[in-house]
């Protein structure tokens, strides 16, 4: 057995950490005493018992249909809270979307938590305490502009932030104003450019496509940057390749991540050209689960190495989520080193090679 390489003893009891896990978050979210009024009235008309008859993660994914992302946006956000916390001011972050009314998810430290735990596997050489960061992409509404601030806080350093809003980016996009979607991005980077020339920043939070262009005003391998944490928009094995090899020119660390507002944080394996330069993302089991599943069976995960949907179980005293169908697919990865559960590789918008997808800069 190599070093990466998950003994079945470690999977196993992955899998027991995780069927906990479950029973008490289902205890959590379907108990009269703690339960938010969305789960309580739902498990009134399920048919079924969450309490006493989810006992497992797998009786989740046959017992759970999958939960309806309508609901994010048609549904109070007070009916979203726990009894437990109620009356505590809550976190309103918003996700996905071009026009109209967006999805919501509260939250009150479940983003912190993700970040902390993600920021425990930072190679300090790369993104060092103490270390100033600039955040260089979604901010407004979205967790991920207090979530990148709170890492660098945890991490002894403060951090520098660039306005982007993706919907207007995609609108743009969507009603074929190319030029103009160009030049809201050069707009941003231009702002990102200039901070890293005028201020102590070390590490870089931003998308690929951002990456790129950023290192057409600034070259970032030279700037002082050495640690690039990465998110959004696909990457492909090209694009990680030119990114690493041609952008930070290997002087600095580039660390891809597959993240959003449901989920928290997935992390990436080490990235090296033996896997020519694939990505594979592991959830934060047991806060989360990904499984990739087949498209026309849901409840059905596909082989490893094979391509499926992506399916999120969000498990967190804060939000439960089960079984929500993301608008990607991936290829299904054996577990691998400190991860003992699945991963997903290769994340791309669903139905990619079938039809054209808008992704903006994010």
């Amino acid at each position: 057995m190599t070093n990466n390489e998950v003994s079945p003893a470690a999977v196993q009891a992955a899998r027991e950490r995780l069927d906990t896990h479950v029973r008490e978050i289902i205890a959590w979210h379907f108990s009269e005493e703690t339960g938010s009024p969305f789960w309580l009235e739902w498990k009134a008309n399920a048919g079924f018992d969450p309490i006493s008859e989810v006992n497992s993660f797998n009786d989740l994914v046959q017992k759970f249909p999958h939960f309806q992302d309508e609901w994010l946006r048609d549904e109070k956000n007070e009916r979203w809270v726990p009894k437990a916390y109620k009356g505590r001011p809550f976190h309103v972050f918003e996700t996905g979307g071009t026009t109209g009314m967006p999805k919501q998810r509260i939250g009150w430290e479940d983003h912190l938590r993700d970040y902390e735990e993600f920021g425990e596997f930072l190679d300090e050489k790369y993104f060092p305490k103490g270390a100033n960061w600039l955040m260089l992409g979604p901010t407004g509404p979205r967790r991920l502009r207090v979530a990148i601030e709170h890492l660098a806080n945890i991490r002894g350093g403060s951090c520098y932030h660039i306005d982007l809003d993706p919907r207007w980016v995609k609108r743009l996009i969507a009603d074929g104003q190319y030029d103009m979607a160009n030049k809201y991005k050069e707009h941003v980077v231009e702002q990102g450019a200039t901070l890293m020339k005028n201020r102590d920043i070390t590490c870089l939070f931003t998308t690929p496509k951002l990456l790129e262009a950023l290192d057409e005003k600034i070259t970032v391998a030279d700037s002082g940057i050495k640690g690039v944490f990465c998110g959004g928009t696909q990457m492909t094995p090209q694009m990680v390749r030119f990114l690493v090899e041609e952008v930070l020119s290997e002087d600095a660390q580039f660390v891809p991540t597959y993240g959003n507002t449901l989920m928290g944080l997935a992390c990436s394996r080490p990235l090296t050209p033996e896997d020519n330069w694939s990505v594979t993302y592991h959830a934060p089991q047991p806060r989360a689960v990904l499984r990739v599943v087949n498209p026309e069976k849901t409840s059905e995960d596909v082989g490893y190495g094979e391509w499926g949907r992506v399916e999120l179980t969000t498990l967190t005293k804060e939000f439960f989520i089960p079984r929500f169908l993301e608008r990607d697919e991936a290829m299904r990865r054996h577990p691998f080193g400190r991860w003992a559960w699945d991963g997903v590789g290769e994340v791309r918008p669903f139905g990619a090679m079938e039809k054209k997808t808008i992704e903006g800069v994010y």
